[in-house]
């Protein structure tokens, strides 16, 4: 079922699937579909009965299973604060508000003047706030939708200084909005993007809208639900990780095996070389926001380097890459070993090359790899891998802006590690620092983010957001900790987060224990046990229990607390366990990694 809704389907197909989708699973789906649950809330002022089957659709396509409930039209408002409502029994994990252009506007006047626009501005603005609020205080993942910029022009082209334009009113409220939702802690699902970029028409239709009030037209649903189904995915931490690209005829024109470093199309100058360049562009950028680049290719090693080293109108360089494989070897393999080094899933992996049999080749052997159907034309390389949305973003962090440093610093750690054959050796020789402090609003979106992306290492994969942390920096019966780590390669980041619960004033339960896979085997579980430790004595518990719920990820750390000394209390038949850790029989387990309560 996944892999037909990786296909683009139109309308019709899209909701001949969803049936089929409801037909064959009901509202839950089996654990063999392995897709991620979520329950939408939809609110709005129009018409939105018609999106559902594209929304679920779309969300599959990207390992989502959607439960929806749409509010009855018009009802947002009496659905998002009355005490009892349908909408808060539904208990979603995710609300969408979905107000339309001509509602937002109905009081814009034409005969308005600076101070009238203002005001009501202002007021709109308000509204939209205490919208926001009542949401958030139902659950932790709010989306706003931007406007449609359905109405037609008055004043031509300088209809912003026409006060009384509708046109001019939602394009400044559309700015405001994206200013607020930062400091709102609300999600944007901008359809006035989507329109500037495939044209207002082919999202709405004034036939529709003035016989059904549907904003969205119905063609334009897939469209819609698979803008939709990027953000939630997002959320999620189901975005890809990582670009990896061919060479020949995709970073550069021509075969430089064949053609030498000189001859091949790369730069200014030509067409060709300029439409590579552009990809080579956007790789660059995608890199500057924390996707990791790789290579994969079958060339000759030293030859192909050496456009990385020598040409001087090649963007990327080899410090901008993160994996390669330049070999002649199947690229099904080479991927593999891709994903294996930088230790992330294939499902976190977009593949890009200019070649049909490799695209085809990459599908079959690893479906779980996105691959975009590249076009003849060079210069559309970039605009169709972007518009697929493989790297929905939702925050930004600084690990993001350093992750490809990161993953370099990795290989250099991997380097030192084979030239020593003891592995405690090798871990002394990384001067390993480890600093840890309570959660708090400066670490917030980082800590949310590992929470929900981290899979492998992770003991209950309970997910959080900011509203959740936000709750826990401030409870009296919870306390978080994160953990960074520095070593003589350099600063790790935030790798680590830890929440525990208090059962009673000297027992707490470890809710949550997760560590980013990339410093795995590093014996940093040691550390931070003994860093709870410290935290309990400070705290006054004498007893922690930790809790292993199995997911199909997460088995390399079912033997976690074992390891570690605690004692099994109970394990049930799903795999599911329990342990218990006696602080005054605690002997300090780490002896390679300074910690520092920062």
């Amino acid at each position: 079922m996944i892999e037909l809704a990786q296909f683009q389907l139109d309308q019709v197909q899209t909701a001949q699937l969803d049936k089929l989708l409801l037909k064959s699973f009901g509202e839950v789906p089996p654990k063999t579909l392995e897709a991620k649950p979520i329950r939408l809330a939809i609110v709005g002022s129009s018409t939105l009965s018609h999106l559902s089957s594209s929304i679920r659709v779309g969300a599959l396509r990207r390992g989502i299973w959607i439960e929806i409930y749409q509010a009855p039209y018009g009802s947002y408002l009496f659905e998002l604060t009355a005490q009892n409502s349908d909408l808060k029994a539904f208990l979603p994990d995710a609300i969408l508000i979905s107000l339309d252009a001509p509602y937002i506007t109905k009081e814009v006047k034409s005969d308005w003047d600076l101070s009238d626009l203002s005001t009501n501005l202002d007021k709109t603005l308000s509204h939209l706030k205490q919208c926001w609020l009542h949401a958030n205080s139902i659950c932790g993942h709010v989306i706003q939708q931007t406007f449609l910029p359905v109405f037609p022009s008055v004043f031509g082209q300088n209809e912003h200084r026409l006060p009384g334009s509708k046109a001019g009113f939602l394009t400044t409220l559309n700015a405001r909005i994206r200013h607020e939702a930062d400091t709102g802690n609300i999600d944007l699902l901008t359809i006035d993007s989507l329109a500037l970029e495939i044209g207002v028409p082919n999202l709405y239709s004034p036939l529709f809208w003035h016989t059904g009030k549907q904003e969205i037209k119905p063609t334009a649903a897939p469209i819609y639900g698979d803008f939709l189904g990027r953000l939630l995915a997002a959320k999620q931490g189901l975005s890809a990780k990582c670009l990896v690209l061919d060479l020949d005829n995709t970073l550069w024109g021509g075969v430089i095996g064949d053609d030498g470093i000189d001859n091949i199309a790369l730069g200014l100058g030509s067409p060709d070389g300029e439409a590579h360049l552009g990809l080579q562009q956007y790789a660059a950028e995608m890199a500057g926001r924390g996707v990791l680049l790789a290579i994969c290719s079958k060339n000759n090693e030293k030859t192909a380097l050496a456009a990385f080293d020598e040409h001087p109108e090649m963007l990327l360089r080899r410090e901008d890459i993160s994996s390669f494989r330049i070999n002649w070897r199947d690229k099904v393999e080479n991927i593999s070993q891709i994903a294996e080094e930088l230790n992330i899933g294939l499902n976190s992996l977009v593949f890009v090359d200019d070649n049909p049999y490799e695209r085809e080749l990459v599908r079959k052997y690893l479906p779980m790899v996105s691959v975009p159907e590249l076009p003849d034309e060079p210069a559309l390389f970039a605009k169709t891998i972007a518009d697929a949305g493989y790297f929905e973003g939702i925050h930004f962090s600084t690990e993001d802006r350093n992750r490809t440093n990161l993953y370099k610093a990795d290989r250099q750690r991997a380097r030192s590690k084979e030239a020593l054959l003891d592995m405690t050796d090798y871990l002394q020789s990384l001067q390993m620092v480890m600093n840890y402090n309570y959660l708090d609003q400066r670490n917030r979106k980082r800590v949310v983010q590992l929470i929900n992306k981290t899979n492998q290492f992770n003991l209950t994969t309970r997910r959080y957001n900011d509203n959740d942390i936000s709750k826990i920096e401030n409870s009296p019966d919870v306390f978080g900790l994160h953990f960074r780590l520095q070593d003589r390669f350099g600063d790790n980041g935030l790798i680590s987060v830890v929440i525990c619960r208090k059962n009673t004033p000297d027992t707490a339960t470890i809710d949550t224990w997760l560590m980013s896979c990339r410093v795995a085997n590093r014996k940093l579980e040691e550390a931070i046990l003994d860093a709870l430790v410290l935290e309990a004595k400070r705290q006054g518990i004498d007893t922690y229990i930790g809790e292993y719920h199995p997911t199909k990820a997460n088995d390399v750390v079912e033997n976690h607390y074992l390891r570690l000394g605690f004692d099994n209390l109970l394990k049930s038949e799903n795999g599911s366990s329990q342990w218990q850790y006696k602080i005054n029989r605690h002997t300090q387990k780490n002896s390679l990694i300074t910690i520092a309560k920062s």
